[in-house]
């Protein structure tokens, strides 16, 4: 068995837990080449580090992960796993996101892990911000992310752990989206952000809802039980999360997000046990408030 991570709650240090979810073969008795073809993709066998509860926070999280040397290896070789989700979908999907913001729109911009950039898109065409920063491991999209800047000034760097770069007391928005649960230690990152932002400034995080009914109805099938979320998150425990980091005025709500209609279907299948092909469905996507979460919060 390889030996994995072993780590106390990345919220507050406890290490007393008790045992939530597991998949049927525990991903901490395996060794790690053999978890390489679990890594990603949906509609499969599923193995997961078993996730517990701390008792002194109540946070979600797995005692035994990937290190960072581990993490870093299976993220560079990990190819696109969300190609059954239209392009349209995805940016109806952040654009509601963006919608979500409010205060003044100015400052500087920070976004760790922005993909292909819908929401940059979003704060060039209808923000003031008069510098992007854009933390994306991933060169090969680098080109399109500055284009998504809108010719605005925008540097690009690949290491999402390190925002020394970025001028304290500058930031008027921060975004993570579905960046926050793949962390190794947020609760240092959320203290960097907090560093960056203006005192009028806001961060924007969306995060999957461990507390949702999709979980509940999906037990162990639920998606985000997977081999890339470290820690998941609840409404309450990531306003504790960023309590601990000294944020302010944190607010939850759940997010809608847009998905094609064969997806959802296959989603509906996959719950009680069938392992569907591509159905034969309409192009359609429905904007939906499943599993995710949406939260604000300023310095």
């Amino acid at each position: 068995m390889t030996r994995f991570l072993e780590r106390a709650c990345p919220a507050c240090g406890a290490t007393d837990t008790r045992e939530e979810a597991h998949s049927l073969v525990r991903a901490e008795a395996m060794h790690f080449e053999t978890l390489r073809p679990y890594w990603a993709g949906l509609f499969r066998e599923k193995r997961f580090f078993s996730y517990h509860r701390c008792r002194g926070c109540g946070l979600l999280y797995t005692p035994h992960f990937f290190d960072g040397a581990r993490l870093a290896e299976l993220y560079s070789s990990m190819a696109p796993n969300m190609e059954i989700v239209s392009n349209d979908a995805i940016a109806a999907t952040q654009k509601g996101y963006f919608d979500a913001v409010r205060g003044p729109l100015e400052g500087g911009y920070l976004e760790i892990g922005p993909d292909t950039g819908h929401i940059v898109g979003e704060a060039a065409a209808r923000g003031r911000f008069d510098h992007f920063w854009l933390f994306e491991p991933n060169r090969a999209i680098h080109d399109t992310l500055r284009a998504s800047a809108r010719g605005r000034p925008a540097t690009l760097l690949t290491d999402m752990d390190d925002l020394s770069p970025v001028p304290d007391g500058s930031i008027g928005l921060a975004v993570m989206v579905h960046v926050l649960d793949h962390l190794l230690d947020p609760l240092a990152m959320l203290h960097q952000i907090r560093a960056k932002l203006r005192p009028n400034g806001t961060l924007l995080i969306v995060t999957h809802n461990e507390k949702s009914l999709l979980r509940n109805l999906m037990g162990t099938r639920w998606p985000p039980f997977c081999l890339q979320h470290p820690e998941l998150y609840n409404p309450r425990s990531i306003k504790d999360l960023l309590d601990r980091a000294g944020y302010a005025q944190a607010r939850v709500t759940r997010s809608r997000n847009y998905f094609p209609l064969d997806f959802l279907a296959r989603q509906a299948l996959w719950t009680v046990g069938l392992k569907p092909a591509r159905l034969p469905l309409p192009r359609v996507s429905l904007g939906l408030r499943l599993g995710n979460m949406l939260t604000l919060a300023s310095a």
